[in-house]
């Protein structure tokens, strides 16, 4: 195939629903619990960190959810985005397998997590709430949120897990040109980063303890609220834009996919290029192979249990039912810091446990050298959490050329490695560990 490998959408293309997997599981997915009582929780208790139009998304039971008239508005800065077939990835690997990616990466923050933050913003400025706390850990979710929140006029906190903060200045920057206060986190901002501190001076910090942090943020300061950029059911809804316009360009390309592919950190990038396909596998039969992918620096998924977990260190949130390696787990200082979270969103977790999906897990250094060959071929260099699924969609191509039999892959390309180059310079350097 030499001609044009670039499967483009027009802006009425755009979603007009996000798609609620709640609705298709074929087993119920297990409540959120009260840490204390035990019991399921009901959904006023969570109106303390979130409005309530979110709580309801959270636990609506409705396939569509319709996609506000301005968050669409500003979907259309950058979306649809594109698919496209990596030709010349496809003759570097010398195999008969068609590869294709959706390309998330060219929204204005470089990742799938606008997909999100614009709608979370969106549903906190009409509810009323002035102020949004979170955490990140690479910095995509905190710059995305970042955006979002100057776009609807409200004020931004972040607490950015420190080794990040170290690693990605760039990152901590952008947030602060659209305007967001940044915190290393543990910090000193808050009791519980005070305490670890004390305890660790050092500390290096994790997606948990941030959780901790911004979750204190709010309910410490009136008229804030809690922001979060993956795991729960209303973050991955709004991810589902992607495989709904992914569905509409795999058929322009003529093909269908035998094997999806997402990287996974908290799940919402797998999520919202998968869920609408996982629709197909349980309504229409579809025999598709869909593949979540983690550093086995992090591997909740591969080597956690699945059990009620809290979802922050400082067990505050409600347990969830989900593959963890603990909530105490602190990660190493892996470059792809977005993947560093020791659990896995439930409605994920719940998708392995039923056999719907499908769980690996890769060391850093061979998924930099996939990312690198992909950026030599497409031109695109990864962002290193995206590199994940590169590495395991080369796997699936090595494969098709050992056995010769022609395979389909789809993988999402969630987000780019512009603010990441001192990653790719350590592995050019040969001092990445192999974790």
């Amino acid at each position: 195939m030499s001609h044009a490998t670039r499967f483009s959408l027009s802006q009425s293309d755009i979603p007009t629903h996000w798609y609620n997997l709640l609705s298709d599981l074929p087993e119920p997915l297990p409540p959120p619990l009260h840490p204390g009582t035990k019991q399921p929780v009901p959904p006023e208790a969570l109106l303390a960190i979130f409005p309530e139009n979110l709580v309801q998304q959270e636990m609506s039971p409705d396939r569509w959810i319709e996609i506000p008239g301005p968050v669409r508005e500003i979907y259309s800065l950058w979306r649809p985005t594109p698919l496209l077939r990596a030709v010349r990835f496809e003759k570097a690997l010398q195999t008969p397998a068609h590869i294709y990616y959706k390309y998330e990466g060219v929204s204005p923050a470089g990742s799938h997590k606008v997909n999100t933050s614009v709608a979370q913003a969106y549903f906190n400025k009409v509810a009323g709430t002035r102020r949004l706390a979170s955490e990140t850990g690479a910095g995509q979710w905190g710059s995305s949120l970042a955006m979002a929140c100057q776009l609807f006029g409200l004020e931004c906190t972040v607490y950015m897990v420190k080794v990040s903060h170290q690693q990605k200045p760039y990152r901590r920057m952008l947030m602060e040109t659209w305007g967001a206060q940044v915190h290393p986190s543990p910090s000193d901002q808050t009791e519980y980063g005070r305490a670890v501190l004390k305890q660790e001076p050092e500390c290096a910090g994790s997606l948990g303890i941030a959780i901790s942090e911004a979750i204190q943020d709010t309910i410490t300061h009136p008229h804030t609220k809690y922001s979060l950029g993956s795991v729960l059911n209303h973050v991955c809804l709004h991810q589902t834009v992607i495989g709904q316009e992914t569905m509409k360009q795999m058929e322009l390309a003529g093909e269908e996919p035998d094997t999806l592919i997402g990287c996974a950190g908290g799940g919402s990038n797998f999520a919202g290029l998968v869920f609408p396909f996982v629709r197909r596998k349980i309504t229409e039969k579809k025999n598709y192979r869909i593949v979540a992918v983690e550093p086995t620096a992090c591997p909740s998924m591969t080597q956690g249990q699945l059990r009620y977990d809290f979802g922050d260190t400082a067990e505050q949130t409600p347990l969830l039912m989900m593959y963890t390696l603990g909530h105490s787990f602190m990660p190493p200082p892996i470059h792809a810091g977005g993947l560093r979270y020791h659990g896995m969103s439930p409605l994920v977790s719940h998708l392995l446990k039923l056999g719907l999906i499908e769980a690996e897990a890769y060391h850093q250094t061979e998924v930099f050298e996939s990312g690198t060959l992909f950026a030599r071929t497409e031109g695109i260099v990864p962002a290193p959490e995206a590199a994940h699924a590169i590495h395991a969609a080369v796997q699936e191509a090595v494969r098709a050329r050992q056995d010769g039999r022609k395979r389909v892959i789809l993988f999402n390309l969630s987000g780019h490695g512009l603010l990441d180059l001192s990653a790719y310079e350590g592995y050019l350097a040969g001092k990445l560990n192999g974790v």
